[in-house]
């Protein structure tokens, strides 16, 4: 999906976002994550990001932090992704989708009025993230495939095995990475890789720890 804008660098990003805390949740550069938005601070959120930059920064709570924590501690790395897709649907909700544009790591969460939170971040730390498919030829390709099959016969999961096979690196390590039915932990782990090869390799090493204790959720379909 393309943007209408242009992210060159941190200097293109906000130093200041709005930050949507979801555990479990993972959105990397130029990956695309569909939300239903339907808590009444989080509406407020969108709203405004739609009339200032479009930016929603995504970012989980610390693991320990329980469910009914109304401000739980937050993880210091997130990814934000612009708006690229937003519709309403007349009960009070909204359906959007984020394209992923680089991560951040948070300098300090303000003291603000909204009913959402808001930090200010650094981008310094992840220049790659703004050069699209960087890295594709140190991947390796093969090992994760082979992961990915064993990890699907183990689960029946269903695969898009076409799509799987056009898809180019950066895509294919990304959106497995975002989809695959891992904890927040492995999902922080994936996130903060520090590119893609790396990123590549703690998916097969996720994945087989995975198989070794036989988890997974079979009715997971990834396409």
């Amino acid at each position: 999906m393309g943007m209408n804008a242009a992210y060159a660098g941190p200097q293109d990003c906000p130093e200041v976002i709005p930050v949507f805390p979801l555990g479990g949740a993972l959105l990397l550069p130029r990956g695309q994550m569909p939300l239903n938005i339907f808590e009444p601070r989080y509406l407020a959120m969108i709203d405004d990001a739609i009339r200032s930059h479009r930016i929603v920064g995504m970012i989980q709570p610390e693991p320990e932090a329980g469910r009914q924590a109304t401000a739980p501690g937050l993880l210091q790395v997130g990814c934000i992704g612009r708006i690229t897709q937003f519709a309403e649907t007349g009960d009070d909700r909204i359906i959007l989708t984020l394209t992923g544009i680089s991560r951040f790591r948070i300098v300090e969460e303000l003291s603000v009025t909204t009913p959402y939170r808001q930090c200010r971040v650094s981008y310094d730390d992840y220049a790659i993230d703004f050069m699209p498919r960087a890295g594709e030829d140190e991947v390796d390709r093969n090992g994760l495939l082979k992961a990915l099959r064993a990890f699907a016969k183990a689960n029946e999961l269903k695969i898009d095995w076409k799509g799987v096979n056009e898809a180019p690196n950066e895509a294919l390590v990304n959106a497995l990475s975002m989809m695959c039915p891992f904890g927040p932990r492995e999902k922080q782990a994936l996130l903060e890789a520090h590119d893609l090869r790396t990123r590549a390799e703690v998916l097969v090493a996720i994945t087989e720890i995975e198989l070794a204790r036989g988890g997974g959720d079979p009715e997971t379909t990834l396409q």
